[in-house]
């Protein structure tokens, strides 16, 4: 049991962090299969990062695909998920890589994050303006280069602070049939160090 200020609460059946003036870090899953790799890779994460930030998982599953012609009024899943995204300190993506790119729901997610919250209103920051992020990808051989590189680009574009630092992880050939993926210590050491550049920056 924690005392004090510590504690642990359940969102989503995630085990999510609140440590009361700690920093708070969004994760964004770019797969929304259960047992996604990158799901993994962000679970051992959150273990390594422990009580040192408040972590959460941002759920999107019940996104719509971005059309002008539901952008206003509001829809409250997208009010929930800027208002998310806003009291973060800094973000987190996990991805996987699809032809060469990021998933599709990955994007959309991501420009409804870039949309004015007043309609033509270009002038106010968007809630993604500004905030730190941090990737990382769990892919094949390549290891998610190719989406990352593309990733970082359009999160440039959409004047996030993303870090030169970035974690790439090769899944290994006995994951694909397992669904389940071991970690090295190498590979925990890189995420390690990615939480600690993400947390004191």
């Amino acid at each position: 049991m924690f005392g004090g200020f510590e504690d642990f609460v359940y969102l989503y059946g995630e085990i999510t962090y609140n440590l009361n003036g700690m920093k708070k870090i969004l994760f964004i899953i770019g797969s929304l299969r259960a047992k996604s790799f990158n799901r993994q890779v962000a679970h051992v994460t959150k273990e390594l990062i422990g009580r040192r930030a408040e972590v959460q998982e941002l759920d999107y599953s019940d996104l719509p695909l971005l059309n002008q012609d539901i952008e206003q009024p509001e829809l409250e899943v997208v009010a929930r998920i800027r208002k998310e995204v806003k009291e973060a300190d800094a973000l987190w993506i996990f991805t996987p890589e699809y032809n060469m790119s990021y998933p599709g729901h990955l994007k959309n997610l991501l420009d409804w994050m870039s949309r004015p919250v007043k309609l033509m209103d270009y002038g106010t920051p968007t809630c993604i303006n500004g905030k730190r992020v941090a990737i990382s990808g769990a892919g094949g051989k390549a290891a998610t280069s190719s989406c990352r590189a593309k990733l970082t680009e359009l999160l440039e574009f959409m004047k996030a602070e993303v870090l030169p630092e970035q974690v790439g992880i090769a899944v290994p050939a006995e994951a694909w049939g397992t669904d389940v993926l071991v970690l090295t210590d190498e590979q925990k050491v890189e995420l390690k160090a990615l939480a600690d550049k993400l947390i004191e920056g």
